[in-house]
């Protein structure tokens, strides 16, 4: 079975003190163990060592950094290079999340350099795509994605696209209280796999977890994850309250 992911995203969330109140419920988690289920944390950037420090006990919990930046290193002011993530033993990072796309410009290209700075600095890229709701209306949103992991991704070699996890979240669905039906998401997660499967062969896409990322909450995350091609979730407000996530967490496969 492909890996179970529950990926907590904080954005930009908690003081200090919140952020240790959190991390300290979910350090003493002891019933969450399973050979294919994980959990990843993408905490604030301020907050990357004491998440390693809080978490350094469950052997199934990971910290994410929520973004990257294009250059190795340089005079580039407040950013963040996958090297200093590698450096402080981050496995996983955020990149093209929605959010980052319309707030910051990110576009696909640079987001294709995001990756393989990360693959290069041996961070594991969740790589973020979907749709608007201007687009979801129109039909095109197969299309669309597809575009996204076209020029995003696919300059991957096979023994590295297995390395990236991938994330759906239809932007209608982030924070709205909207989310797509678990038979609408299971559509996209099947339409995202095929393309893998065209670019990279079965084997491959079969081994890709793709997590869904929009409003999931404890009492939807059973149904969305009992679909066949939903490896988990991408959680944004349901994250910051630590029983709400546990169970997101225990609702993987």
């Amino acid at each position: 079975m492909r890996q179970q992911i529950a990926a907590a995203n904080w954005k930009m969330n908690c003081t200090l003190q919140q952020a240790e109140e959190l991390l300290n419920k979910l350090a003493t988690v002891s019933d969450f163990n399973s050979v294919n289920r994980i959990v990843i944390v993408a905490v604030p950037a301020p907050y990357l060592l004491l998440a390693k420090q809080k978490l350094a006990h469950q052997t199934n919990m990971f910290v994410a950094a929520q973004n990257c930046f294009t250059k190795k290193s340089g005079a580039y002011t407040g950013e963040i290079s996958a090297e200093m993530l590698q450096s402080m033993d981050i496995n996983y990072v955020l990149i093209g999340h929605s959010e980052r796309r319309e707030y910051f410009n990110e576009n696909n290209t640079m987001l294709a350099e995001k990756v393989n700075l990360a693959l290069e600095y041996e961070v594991t890229p969740i790589f973020c795509c979907g749709e608007s709701l201007s687009i979801r209306e129109a039909g095109n949103q197969n299309e669309f994605v597809a575009q996204q992991l076209k020029d995003s991704l696919f300059q991957l070699s096979a023994a590295q696209i297995v390395k990236v996890v991938i994330a759906y979240e239809p932007i209608w669905a982030i924070g709205t209280g909207k989310t797509a039906s678990s038979a609408q998401a299971q559509e996209m997660h099947q339409h995202i796999r095929k393309a893998l499967e065209i670019q990279y062969g079965s084997n491959i896409a079969d081994a890709v977890s793709v997590l869904y990322g929009g409003s999931v909450k404890g009492n939807n995350a059973v149904e969305i994850f009992s679909q066949p091609d939903v490896d988990g979730g991408l959680v944004g407000g349901a994250s910051l309250v630590a029983e709400e996530f546990v169970a997101i967490m225990n609702a993987l496969k």
